[in-house]
């Protein structure tokens, strides 16, 4: 279910990139030199079915990505019952066959001077 909801939401926004690449700008900036031409012959029209697009395919991936996040948290998009991440972080470590089953040697202790050595070297 994850996975069909995070294929959904990648095309979700391939589509809003393409939809936003397509648009006409709207004015200002370096747009400004010839904007009258380009208002004629149904352009506008076309305009506003981008911008309702544009907008549909923005609550779209607002939708989808609170639902990937609500799946995750409940746990119920997991088919098996646990990752593969889960198990290596539960797994228990294993003693390591180099050491032989030897049993571990403990640090030497430093050894303090004794009271009455005031020495300095």
């Amino acid at each position: 279910m994850v996975t069909l909801l995070i294929i959904l939401l990648i095309i979700f926004c391939i589509a809003l990139g393409l939809f936003i690449l397509i648009q006409n700008p709207k004015g200002g900036g370096l747009a400004t030199g010839g904007g009258t031409g380009s208002n004629m012959f149904g352009v506008q029209r076309t305009g506003d079915v981008l911008e309702k697009g544009t907008w549909v395919l923005l609550t779209l991936i607002v939708v989808v990505s609170l639902a990937i996040t609500t799946i995750g948290k409940s746990g119920a998009g997991m088919s098996s019952g646990s990752s593969k991440i889960d198990e290596q972080i539960n797994k228990v470590a294993t003693p390591s066959p180099i050491g032989g089953g030897a049993p571990a040697t403990t640090p030497a202790t430093t050894t303090t001077p004794a009271a009455g050595d005031t020495t300095k070297k």
